[in-house]
């Protein structure tokens, strides 16, 4: 998957292409967490773009519905 975000500069790019690279959350915010407040901040940021990128990029949730359907509660 490849999504696009505009405007970012050249810290907030360099952050991203990281972040991206990153295996898990939990590594994502040991990252996060290794850097100076003030990049901390920016890369909180970069990542909160980048996960309203990835909504934004969702067309249809019928299939989710499917696999969600059989974890309904039903009223009894």
């Amino acid at each position: 998957m490849s999504i696009q975000i505009e405007g970012l500069n050249h810290r907030q790019r360099a952050l991203a292409d990281v972040l991206w690279l990153m295996n898990s959350k939990e590594d994502c915010q040991r990252f996060i967490a290794s850097l100076h407040p003030t990049m901390r901040r920016e890369a909180e940021t970069v990542v909160e773009m980048m996960i309203l990128a990835v909504c934004d990029e969702v067309d249809t949730v019928a299939e989710s519905q499917q696999i969600l359907s059989k974890f309904r509660l039903t009223g009894r």
